[in-house]
């Protein structure tokens, strides 16, 4: 079989002019092609917004940037809904305000120039029945929030600021000199003076969070609920169990944490919007798609602090008795700059992920390309994923890596750490065993990563069937493989520092070199 695979070592010259230029070109939404998917998948339904208009100042607005306007976003919004919907219209000024809930047949339009600055008093944002990584918890309100709403829309070329840093703990690590003397000027850090806090209260709470949440959780009383309060941060935009739903050109950014998350929801749409987090950004995900289907995003253009455009579909237990997989999903010409992955599933993924098509989209400089992450405990079954002409580029992690050993950190603080894992016990396959099977990726140009493939399943369950083909890398290392069963390469270049295209193989079987 060595001799098969030292055919696959190749030199490739590929410079980031030859990588995929159609990402340039402006996303119609309209023009989605659905007869060359290799699924069924009906056409996504976008809302019909009734042809009626309000304008934000009709009801007191003032874009001066210190006038709080959550009562006129309230106001006009419940007089749409009183008349079966319309559209609300922001003019150009900075407008700052609390939470903004959408009601059903309710388009928020920003205008150029328009910018929604979300306050940054944290007891603007009640608490409230929600979700966070994939379990059902209180959290704090979302700035952009929609429950069981449907034929709804965010248009406009506005920005919607969730004044995240209001929120979020930041790493040292993850800071220059410069910006973490700046940052030090206020909040508070912690005993080893390496992660800093907005709050002292935060902080403290962050110390001895386990009491806070064993309380919360056991009480399950407002008062106990209410002392997390500040913890809690919020996603920027959550929507729960909406269909038609529609984001098109708005700019969402620094979000408390994840930034945009659809959940449960039927018929999305996300047209070419820009999504932006600070790199340092704790927990700062660009789109996280949960649990939902019939969804097509295009022509979008994301630069975050932790995985870009991710598929998820609820954790452990719970997302396994949600049984909701997130399915028939269209991800088209988008860009990724910073981000832990360019294209992410998992690591929540316990409902299950089916039919998802990822092509012609640009990873520039994102810790990892293509991730897919589990571990023992999630359960789920990931199948029939189809990704075609990604080009990479400056990748410091794994161009495509699949890690069912995931432990919650990001891909560079692990990186290094590959190869077999301690020997332990192996567990029965059951209910709580991940799955990751009938992935083919085509057409991949990686020019320049640390390592060009890395696969790490389960003993119990190896990561099965995947195909890998017409793909070229540039990397300082090969492959590195574990526990697989079935990987077909086929027409795969490898070009590695050491010369290895494979660089270690274990428990492997029926691999296919072409």
């Amino acid at each position: 079989m060595m001799n098969r695979i030292t055919r696959m070592v190749a030199m490739a010259t590929v410079g980031l002019a030859s990588l995929l230029t159609a990402t340039a070109q402006k996303a119609d939404g309209a023009a989605t092609d659905y007869n060359d998917l290799p699924f069924e998948m009906r056409a996504v339904a976008e809302p019909k917004i009734p042809d009626y208009e309000v304008r934000l100042t009709d009801f007191g607005g003032v874009a001066d940037g210190t006038t709080m306007n959550t009562e006129a976003f309230r106001k006009a919004i419940a007089a749409l809904a009183q008349r079966g919907g319309g559209r609300l219209t922001v003019a150009r000024g900075v407008w700052l305000t609390g939470p903004i809930e959408l009601k059903s047949n309710t388009e928020l339009h920003l205008e150029e120039g328009a910018l929604v600055l979300f306050s940054p008093n944290r007891a603007d944002y009640p608490l409230v029945d929600s979700y966070f990584e994939g379990v059902r918890m209180r959290r704090c309100m979302s700035p952009l929030t929609a429950v069981n709403a449907e034929n709804i829309a965010i248009t406009g070329t506005g920005v919607f600021n969730g004044n995240g840093q209001s929120w979020r703990p930041v790493k040292r690590g993850k800071m220059t000199d410069g910006q973490w003397k700046a940052l030090c000027k206020g909040g508070a850090l912690n005993k080893k003076g390496d992660v800093w806090y907005p709050t002292e209260q935060i902080r403290d709470i962050d110390a001895d969070r386990d009491k806070y949440y064993q309380r919360a959780y056991s009480e399950n009383t407002d008062e106990a609920w209410q002392e997390l309060h500040d913890y809690l941060r919020p996603a920027l935009l959550s929507f729960i169990g909406c269909k038609r739903v529609l984001l098109e050109d708005a700019t969402f950014e620094n979000s408390p944490a994840w930034n945009v998350h659809p959940l449960m929801c039927e018929d999305l749409t996300v047209r070419n919007v820009t999504i932006r987090n600070p790199w340092y950004s704790q927990n700062g995900d660009g789109l996280d798609i949960e649990s939902c289907s019939n969804v097509v995003v295009t022509g979008c253009s994301f630069d975050v602090g932790d995985d870009a455009m991710c598929i998820k579909s609820g954790r452990d237990e719970e997302g396994r008795k949600r049984a909701m997989p997130t399915q028939n999903v269209v991800i088209r010409d988008c860009r990724v700059y910073h981000g832990h992955g360019g294209f992410v599933i998992g690591s929540e993924m316990s409902g299950g992920a089916r039919n998802i098509m990822v092509d012609n989209c640009l990873f520039i400089g994102t810790d990892t390309g293509l991730r897919f992450k589990s571990t023992r405990g999630r359960g789920g079954t990931v199948e029939d994923i189809f990704i075609r002409n990604i080009g990479m580029a400056d990748i410091p992690g794994d161009a495509i890596t699949f890690d069912l050993y995931y432990g919650g950190k990001a891909p560079l603080e692990v990186a290094g750490k590959g190869g077999n894992q301690t020997a332990a016990p192996i567990p029965a396959v059951d209910e709580t065993t991940p799955s990751f099977r009938n992935i083919s990726v085509e057409g991949v140009t990686c020019n320049g990563a640390k390592r060009a493939i890395y696969m790490n399943g389960l003993p119990e369950m190896p990561i099965k069937d995947i195909k890998i083909s017409r793909s070229t890398f540039k990397a300082q290392e090969g492959a590195i493989l574990n526990y697989t069963d079935g990987l077909t390469l086929d027409g795969v270049k490898i070009t590695a520092a050491d010369g290895k295209a494979i660089k270690k193989y274990n428990n492997v079987t029926n691999l296919t070199v072409k």
